[in-house]
């Protein structure tokens, strides 16, 4: 083998055996979910104090093409989801657990908004409330 058909070779295999650049690692969901990072509001708590309403979310969309945009439009959704979280929070009964069937919905809805049209769904994680 020549020395350059050797260099050449040589970041195909180190690529292959995981070495050199480490590639991105899939947290779950399979590779049509779209995870986004954490959501936070502020809420009013019974006593009277500032709380924190925390939403964990992701989207799946099995269009191929539409999930590459979603990839594009991260800073968007995240966005998004904080105004919309935001005005669900502010209103927010401090006596009352949030809703996560609203929360679903509203942000369901701005998930089609912001990818111009339906063909992503929503998934919620956990919501908590400190």
């Amino acid at each position: 083998m020549s020395l350059a058909a050797l260099a050449a070779a040589l970041p195909v295999a180190a690529h292959a055996s995981g070495g050199g650049e480490k590639a991105e690692k899939k947290k779950g969901g399979g590779l049509s979910y779209l995870q986004l990072p954490t959501l936070t509001a502020t809420i009013m708590r019974v006593d009277g104090r500032r709380g924190v309403l925390t939403v964990e979310t992701g989207i799946d969309i099995p269009d191929t093409v539409l999930r590459a945009k979603a990839d594009l439009l991260v800073p968007r959704f995240r966005a998004g989801f904080v105004q919309t979280l935001q005005i669900y929070a502010s209103g927010l009964d401090p006596a009352n657990p949030p809703n996560a069937d609203f929360i679903a919905r509203e942000l369901q809805r701005e998930t089609d908004r912001v990818l111009g049209r339906p063909g992503g769904k929503l998934l919620l994680g956990t919501i908590l409330v400190n």
